[in-house]
């Protein structure tokens, strides 16, 4: 029997339901794909689906909206496969065990996926519903946005004509994105040599960090355990003759690391302690108000590897102490929204290399070469090399958005009080089909979701309700 029969709007919690009985983690959505197929082919809609599983659902206007500029809905298929200790459910192969609690929806230890199949769920229900008033409808469901909107990038947008997109990706019911940033992954290398060197071996830590997303947190002023471990590694060296063995820090690009380790050689074993202890003071006054635990240790160690030279240790020094790093420029159309940033997210060391791993985002096109030319030039003069990739464009605020104007009307109609109307330093696939859908008006909504990506996940039915309302009437106003 299904769980959620009982709750309205039928059809969408239908649509959802069915949704969640079919696994479609990220790279596991050929068989969530082809059911959208199949909800196409029996309504007679156009439909379009290709090698990664994007699908595209067309719908012609009805009657007295045949001249209405088409709108297109969008969302994406797979989902965050995340479950709670000791949960023995195989998500790629078993669907998700729904249940309702008050308010909300949620699966029973596991994620629920709300983040997106909401979006599916309400695109096929405009489809499905022969009442509902609408221009031409162009329903967009992409895959692997979970995992770096691989299916947004092999879109095949030809099929495609309208130029209004409302996408339902959002998580939070009154809020309209009309912004993010573009993005790309920098990798910058830089060799290094090695030799003998007498020294005592020592490590030096930062950690004690919070850290945090490197696009939604990078406003925040947190500290970066790589970049910190840099002004450390520059403090020693400037009191006593020093060589660089090694230095690691930081899991993920997108991440802002909390925690970094050097390997060091030194003549002067008091003088880098020294030098840790007055770093950590110096760092405790910076960053007492975003990051009051931060920790600065020296510590006796043994090394594999033979230390860099002397030209190598300067090199890599100069690459932490003098990189990029954080917020560059600020948006001049949204108070508060950074436009510009960079995050230095992982560091490695390997025998010959040491390779430092930035994540670039910027909702101006332009800002993102220039960071990327930065980068560039400062490891040509350091010998080392840059390559690129992953790269998405960003999805610049439209002064003159008339979407966002019937929206803000609608919603204004509809709540008795004024949207919230903002930016985001993150990417989303908005930016990817702006990019490849010139001129495209778009803006993004969606349901209150909580605790998107853990088992705690849930959502809400009556913020599922009005927004559902929300979108049918922007649809019925599409004239």
């Amino acid at each position: 029997m299904a769980v959620l029969d009982q709750l309205e709007p039928k059809n969408v919690f239908r649509f959802f339901e069915q949704m969640c009985a079919i696994p479609h983690g990220s790279y596991n959505t050929k068989a969530v794909s082809d059911w959208c197929v199949a909800f196409a082919k029996e309504r007679g809609l156009e439909y379009y689906q290709d090698a990664v599983n994007n699908v595209i659902l067309i719908k012609e206007a009805s009657a007295g909206y045949e001249d209405a500029e088409p709108v297109i809905l969008q969302g994406h298929l797979d989902m965050v496969c995340e479950k709670a200790p000791g949960c023995p459910k195989d998500m790629a192969r078993e669907g998700l065990d729904l249940a309702v609690e008050g308010d909300y929806v949620y699966a029973k230890e596991t994620t629920l996926g709300g983040d997106d199949g909401i979006a599916v769920a309400m695109a096929l229900a405009a489809l499905d519903d022969d009442s509902l008033p609408h221009p031409r409808l162009e329903v967009i469901l992409t895959t692997e946005e979970e995992v770096g909107m691989d299916g947004a990038m092999a879109l095949d947008v030809s099929p495609i004509r309208g130029r209004k997109l409302l996408n339902l990706d959002s998580e939070a019911e009154g809020v309209f994105t009309v912004s993010c940033a573009g993005g790309v992954m920098a990798s910058c290398g830089l060799p290094v040599c090695r030799e003998p060197f007498g020294g005592a071996v020592l490590s030096l830590t930062v950690d004690g960090l919070i850290g945090g997303h490197s696009g939604a947190e990078i406003h925040k002023a947190r500290g970066n355990a790589d970049m910190l471990l840099g002004r450390v590694l520059r403090a020693a060296a400037a009191r006593t003759d020093l060589r660089l063995i090694s230095v690691d820090g930081g899991l993920k690009d997108n991440a802002i690391p909390v925690s970094c380790t050097a390997l060091v050689a030194a003549a002067d074993a008091a003088a880098v302690y020294t030098a840790a202890a007055d770093m950590e003071a110096v760092f405790k006054n910076e960053l007492r108000a975003t990051d009051s635990g931060v920790s600065v240790r020296a510590e006796a160690a043994a090394a594999e590897l033979l230390p860099m030279d002397a030209v190598s240790t300067e090199k890599a020094v100069c690459l932490l102490a003098c990189a990029p790093n954080g917020v560059q420029t600020m948006s001049q159309d949204i108070h508060g929204l950074v436009q510009t940033s960079l995050n230095l997210g992982v560091l490695k060391t390997e025998e010959a290399s040491v390779t430092a791993s930035f994540c670039i985002r910027s909702s101006v096109d332009s800002e993102k070469e220039m960071l990327k030319d930065r980068l560039t030039c400062l490891l040509a003069q350091l010998g080392g090399g840059v390559s690129f990739s992953g790269e998405y464009p960003g999805w610049a605020y439209k002064p003159d958005s008339a979407l966002r104007e019937l929206m803000v009307e609608v919603y204004r109609d509809q709540y008795g009080r004024e949207p919230k109307v903002e930016a985001i330093h993150a990417g989303l696939e908005c930016g990817l089909l702006a990019g490849k859908l010139p001129g495209l008006d778009c803006v993004s909504i969606g349901p209150d979701l909580l605790d998107i990506h853990t088992p705690r996940e849930k959502m809400s039915i009556s913020s599922v309700q009005r927004v559902w309302a929300f979108v049918c009437e922007v649809l019925k106003r599409s004239k």
